[in-house]
């Protein structure tokens, strides 16, 4: 087990590599970078975006541009014509963008792999010390989701299994497919709808995780709000994301109730409730707790980006999402950074799962003993 780990760990750093490089390839040629971004507020086109520029450089510099002669010249930014060629060299200097693609790609690389990821382009802050003030936001999301969906899935999935072919299966599977079908952010536009002063009830609120008071409640209080808070986020991701573990759940127990050795227990004249969670059980909860932190490095992926931004919570998905729009290229890429290390650590941890719940799962010879 020590090698397939050690090989799993080094495979960490070509795939984290070849992602990084892909990435960084499609942003080459997406418009609208930063120096265009900054050429905009200077010729006064900007659209307004989330990003910050209290006490940055780059405000700083769009002052010190107010004034400035300009010159018409052909450039290969657009909106730059009538700016000065000096001043557009000044802008690629203060982003980086002055160096080649290549050069700029290893640079990046070389401080990611001691986790410097610079400073952001539009905020007068370290990027390592934004992703670590967001971080338990998105964590918190992505564990209270896991765990409320695995406390769900697996009783549903268990009493499916038992009922297979009833109408109770039949009638829960028809209204977890409509919900499975039903995008987490198109539920939670409905539940701000009818539960946070959208149209009917003002129930719950729009957003944030705490109230402005938080730090005047006293412990008991302040749980109570940060639930309170929660509660339409979960519901939201939660909806669409227990079909998947329901139905895995169902079909292992369906798989292990059918093999000889469940039939075997049932001869000897043990009961079925022993028979199910004596036996079966263990077997048949093998994959599903195993994929553990897959499970919640997919939430954390696929449904925090859109709850963020819609109920303003800010955590990592709201701060990729603000710096996809002001094309801040050190936090795209520390977020994409960050998300794909820690989706590949997680994986090689739910191997290991899989080995210490079942000893008999070889990954050496990947074959079962």
């Amino acid at each position: 087990m020590t090698a397939y780990i050690v090989r799993r760990l080094l495979l960490v750093i070509p795939t984290l590599f070849g992602i990084m490089l892909l990435n960084f390839a499609v942003v080459q040629i997406v418009p609208g970078g930063p120096v265009e971004q900054m050429i905009a507020k200077i010729t006064g086109t900007a659209i307004e975006s989330t990003a910050r520029f209290s006490g940055s450089d780059e405000g700083e510099t769009l002052r010190s541009f107010d004034n400035t002669s300009t010159d018409n010249i052909d450039s290969k930014y657009r909106g730059a014509q009538g700016l000065d060629e000096d001043i557009i060299k000044e802008i690629e200097k203060m982003y980086g963008m002055d160096q080649p693609p290549l050069n700029r790609f290893f640079k990046m690389i070389k401080n990611y792999l001691t986790f410097n990821f610079g400073e952001s382009f539009f905020r007068n802050t370290l990027v390592i010390d934004l992703v670590l003030e967001k971080m338990p936001v998105s964590i918190s999301l992505g564990l209270w989701t896991t765990l409320l969906v695995y406390l769900i899935s697996i009783p549903l999935g268990i009493r499916k299994a038992i009922k297979d072919g009833s109408n109770f299966d039949i009638t829960s599977s028809t209204i977890i497919t409509i919900g499975y079908a039903i995008p987490n952010f198109l539920f939670a536009v409905i539940l701000i709808v009818f539960f946070a002063g959208g149209r009917y009830m003002d129930i719950f609120p729009l957003r944030g995780l705490f109230s402005d008071n938080f730090s005047d409640l006293n412990l008991i209080e302040k749980i109570i709000d940060y639930f309170w808070h929660l509660t339409l986020p979960l519901l939201a991701m939660i909806v669409s994301g227990f079909a998947g573990l329901t139905f895995l759940t169902k079909n292992s127990f369906i798989d292990q109730i059918n093999q000889q050795y469940v039939m075997t227990a049932r001869a000897k004249g043990l009961s079925e409730r022993k028979v199910l969670y004596g036996h079966v059980f263990r077997n048949a909860m093998l994959i599903v707790i195993a994929g553990f932190p897959s499970a919640f490095i997919g939430i954390l992926f696929s449904s925090s980006l859109f709850i963020e931004v819609i109920f303003s919570l800010d955590g990592l998905g709201l701060l990729g999402y603000e710096a996809t729009l002001s094309r801040d290229y050190p936090v795209i890429f520390a977020t994409l950074y960050f998300f794909s290390l820690l989706g590949l650590i997680m994986g090689i941890i739910g191997d290991v799962m899989y080995s210490i719940i079942d000893p008999r799962i070889d990954f050496e010879s990947r074959e079962i003993k």
